[in-house]
């Protein structure tokens, strides 16, 4: 498997308008097949991904939308929730089994809650890497209500929402010019 970073970081952009295209379930699964394979601390994967893609979800989502995201989320084929998992420790004793690192965890909330967001937001990142490289174009954003989507999609699990990402093939002539980046000199140093 060749991932071109031209794919995925060059030509790769934030999409808002999307074609109509549908992606298959299969490539989503795909997709969660690489990303997996990222690295986590303790191989604790707290990543969890609801695809929102019916109109009867979507409806459900809409009302936890900001309203610049509203038209953009509602026209994506599929709209990701990228989610972690509070209890993401109760499964060490399979992901990382030759040490006790559930025990690490048990009781200390603060460690949970900073493992879970830092290492599902890094999933997360894989998971857009690798759905630039098979294809698709993603539509990352907050922008919504995380307490009230929980509330909806989530309620009585210890999952907890993070960000959303829309998939699909994007509409290139719809595309805004690139925004600037930082230059290495203004954010990087080397001791």
């Amino acid at each position: 498997m060749d991932i071109s970073t031209k794919q995925v970081f060059v030509e790769g952009r934030t999409h808002t308008n999307w074609l109509e295209k549908p992606v298959d379930g299969e490539l989503l699964q795909r997709i969660h097949e690489l990303a997996r394979l990222g690295p986590t601390s303790a191989n604790c994967c707290p990543m969890r991904i609801l695809f929102i893609k019916s109109h009867k979800a979507k409806e459900q989502l809409r009302p936890c939308l900001d309203e610049g995201n509203v038209e953009k989320t509602m026209k994506a084929p599929i709209t990701a929730v990228i989610a972690h998992d509070l209890q993401f420790y109760d499964w060490l004793p399979k992901l990382f089994p030759h040490a006790p690192a559930r025990d690490w965890f048990v009781g200390n909330q603060p460690l949970i809650e900073e493992t879970a967001k830092r290492n599902g937001t890094l999933q997360g990142a894989y998971f857009m890497v690798v759905a630039r490289s098979l294809g698709l174009d993603c539509g990352p954003m907050s922008g919504f209500d995380n307490a009230k989507l929980d509330a909806i999609f989530f309620a009585d699990t210890q999952i907890r929402s993070n960000f959303l990402c829309n998939l699909g093939y994007g509409d290139p002539s719809k595309l805004f010019p690139r925004s600037p980046r930082f230059e290495f000199d203004e954010v990087c140093r080397i001791l």
